[in-house]
C-alpha cells in the first residue's frame, strides 16, 4: 500500500511546472538530391527498415567520447527510431534520382524488383578531439523476384563537426549521411 502511494506521488510531480522534464531538441536527417544516369522505366525499389544494434535503434543520438564507450547526446533525440528515420532519407533519395520507376517502403503495394537491404553499424559523433560525425551503414542489392543477393557493399562517410552544441553535432551527421545515402543510389544505380 505505502509502495502505491510512493508510486502515484512521484508520477504526480511531472503534473507540477518544475517537475517535468524539459523538452528534447527533435532532429530529422535530409535526403540529398542525386541523379540518376539512366531512367530505368519498370525498375521498382524497395527500401527496407535497416537493421541496427540496440543503441542505434532507438531515437537516441549516439555520441563516443573514446572507443569503446557510448553515450548519448544530451537534450536531444531523433524524431522517430533511427532505423525509420534513415530508411524514410533513403528512400526519399533514390525517388529523388529520377532513375526507377517506384520507390517504395514495405506495405506500399509496389511489384518490386529489388530490396535495399540496410544495416547501420554506425551512426554517431566521436567526441575524442576536434570531433566528427561518422556513418556506416553496409547494404545488400536483393533481386526480390529470385531472392539472391545481385551485390553487397559497406559504405562510410565522416563529417567535421563544425561549432559547439546538439546543431552542431546533428548538422555533421546529416552530411556524413547524406554523402552514403548519395554514394548507396550511385552503387545501386550501376548495379542494376
Amino acid at each position: 500500500m505505502v509502495g502505491v502511494a510512493a508510486a502515484f506521488l512521484l508520477s504526480g510531480c511531472a503534473l507540477f511546472p518544475g517537475g517535468a522534464p524539459a523538452p528534447l531538441d527533435t532532429f530529422e536527417l535530409s535526403a540529398p538530391q542525386t541523379q540518376s544516369k539512366a531512367r530505368r522505366s519498370r525498375i521498382q525499389i524497395l527500401v527496407a527498415e535497416p537493421s541496427a544494434l540496440k543503441a542505434l535503434d532507438g531515437q537516441n543520438i549516439v555520441i563516443k567520447p573514446s572507443p569503446g564507450s557510448i553515450q548519448f547526446l544530451k537534450g536531444a533525440q531523433w524524431a522517430d527510431r533511427l532505423p525509420r528515420v534513415v530508411q524514410a532519407r533513403l528512400a526519399e533519395t533514390f525517388q529523388r534520382s529520377g532513375g526507377f520507376a517506384g520507390v517504395g517502403k514495405p506495405g506500399e503495394g509496389l511489384a518490386i524488383d529489388y530490396q535495399i537491404i540496410a544495416e547501420i553499424r554506425a551512426f554517431e559523433v566521436l567526441v575524442d578531439g576536434g570531433g566528427r560525425a561518422n556513418v556506416e551503414l553496409f547494404v545488400k542489392l536483393l533481386n526480390d523476384r529470385n531472392g539472391t543477393v545481385r551485390a553487397s557493399r559497406e559504405f562510410e562517410a565522416s563529417a567535421p563537426v563544425s561549432g559547439d552544441g546538439n546543431d552542431a553535432y546533428v548538422a555533421a551527421l546529416d552530411q556524413a549521411f547524406g554523402s552514403a545515402a548519395a554514394e548507396i543510389v550511385e552503387w545501386a544505380d550501376s548495379q542494376i
